[in-house]
């Protein structure tokens, strides 16, 4: 099974409609030649971070549909899903079983309790300040049992996804046959949540630990690859992380495209977007915005420290950083390496502004995701957001099936779309790729197959992006205003 190379939708089970049902129908009813897969959003039962704190694999949340509900879409778009590898939920058969028996539970070995860890029960505070996590907070949760006794156990993230030992023959037993079910979907590519996170050694960071984090993902590999899936590591960190990914054969992101995009819009300048096109992964997926935030952090090397605060400063100036917008503890999620906001807003609602950036990662080598959020241009959803107290939630919008009547209309929208049509449709991508002689406040690259060829041109200063292709039926070049 091989991925089509044609723009994927990321999208929650419940965002685009309120269930798989509705999602199957706004996918047939407006986007059926705009998207050519799906990266469906964890649907498994879970109890925090909106399905990224599974309780199992083998369910659909009834809330969201069955299994026949994804079984459907993923008949008619490249189908990809998630599995976290770093943790499951607190609430897990598992987590439960060893909750209530402690070491006496089967299930025991599958978590890092702290008595597990070293000998005395206790890490240094020295050593917990090495961890490399996303929150501003001791990478440990403390349990409580019934009978007062309390344990500390290892815990990167929320306080209900409790970190998987890995080494743990438990473990990869349990999540052996998970993955192997998973496989058996009509998923063609599952992607590896958060695996960086699953390699442990005291007094390191526990993060990408090599060699340990390539035998994991030959591990996961290998359990999938009998079925003709695909596996896609997700690291949000500096982009050399992304190269050797890369380099051993697995598909990987572009996360550092964003911010360089955002760089090379707000300063009108095309010189280290050209520098990355050059070195970049070719087999990535592209994303400009996804359920999480921009990343900050991916781009560091490429973009100065300077460049960087520049860039930030022009997400400050467009009231597009939600960081700058709440402030105060009951604000949960506003990320430090990340900033929160819908793309649409981070170039401030300007349509020719934003056609240009979907332009630039329709042309950047890979296959492009393009987040609902943004395939709607979707603006910062203030109100969500001091309502949830999350701060996520700006760019996490819930459209029902009016309103979808209504965005969809939006002549940003329908240009997104006729651009899309083409990216999937034209043959030229996944030609040859080429960076063309330009002045530094334009942009050029084409693609090229046989006789199909396509260019991109992008006046960095107005945003008026042009296309030129051949028309095989027509026998010309034919212009195509974007």
């Amino acid at each position: 099974m091989t991925l089509k190379n044609e723009v994927q939708l990321i999208v929650y089970p419940d965002s685009l409609g309120g269930d798989l049902v509705e999602l199957h129908y706004v996918l047939r009813r407006y986007f059926s030649r705009a998207v050519g897969g799906v990266h469906l959003l964890p649907f498994y039962p879970s109890s925090a971070d909106r399905g990224f704190a599974p309780l199992t694999y083998d369910e659909v949340d009834p809330a969201f549909g069955t299994w026949r509900d994804v079984d459907l879409i993923g008949r008619e778009f490249d189908l990809i899903i998630d599995f976290m590898v770093n943790h499951i939920s607190r609430l897990s058969v598992y987590f439960q079983d060893y909750f209530e028996k402690g070491p006496d539970s089967e299930f025991a070995d599958m978590f890092l309790s702290f008595n597990k860890l070293s000998p005395n029960g206790e890490i240094s505070e020295a050593d917990l300040a090495k961890v490399y996590t996303r929150k501003p907070r001791p990478p440990y949760t403390v349990v409580q049992r019934a009978d007062g006794s309390k344990e500390k156990v290892w815990c990167t993230f929320d306080y209900e996804q409790i970190d998987l030992d890995w080494d743990s023959p438990k473990t990869r037993e349990v999540m052996r046959r998970y993955l192997i079910q998973l496989s058996r979907t009509p998923a063609k590519m599952i992607r590896m949540d958060a695996f960086a996170y699953s390699t442990m050694k005291i007094g390191t960071t526990c993060f990408f630990l090599e060699p340990q984090v390539w035998q994991l993902l030959a591990w996961l590999q290998d359990y999938v690859s009998p079925f003709g899936v695909e596996i896609l590591p997700e690291v949000h960190e500096h982009y050399s992380y992304h190269q050797k990914i890369s380099d051993r054969g697995y598909w990987t992101y572009d996360f550092s495209l964003p911010m360089l995009v955002l760089n090379t819009l707000y300063h009108h300048t095309s010189r280290v977007l050209k520098q990355w096109l050059a070195i970049c992964p070719r087999k990535q997926i592209t994303t400009l915005d996804t359920h999480d935030g921009i990343g900050v952090v991916d781009v560091e090397d490429l973009l100065t420290a300077e460049e960087i605060q520049r860039t930030l400063d022009g997400l400050d100036e467009k009231g597009a950083n939600t960081r700058k917008i709440f402030s105060g503890p009951e604000y949960q999620n506003l990320d430090v390496y990340q900033v929160n906001c819908t793309y649409y807003s981070a170039l401030a609602c300007n349509d020719d502004s934003y056609l240009a950036a979907r332009a630039i990662q329709f042309f950047t080598p890979g296959i492009p995701q393009v987040y609902y959020v943004g395939l709607l241009a979707g603006e910062n959803d203030i109100d969500l957001v001091r309502q949830t107290k999350n701060g996520r939630d700006i760019n996490r919008h819930n459209y029902t099936l009016d309103e979808i009547a209504v965005e969809i209309r939006k002549p940003v929208v329908q240009r997104l779309l006729r651009l899309m049509e083409f990216r999937n449709t034209y043959g030229a991508f996944g030609g040859q790729f080429t960076i063309d002689d330009a002045p530094d406040d334009h942009l050029k690259l084409t693609w090229t197959r046989g006789v199909q060829r396509a260019t991109l041109r992008i006046d960095l200063v107005g945003y008026v992006t042009r296309i030129d292709y051949f028309d095989e039926e027509k026998q010309a070049v034919v212009e195509f205003v974007v």
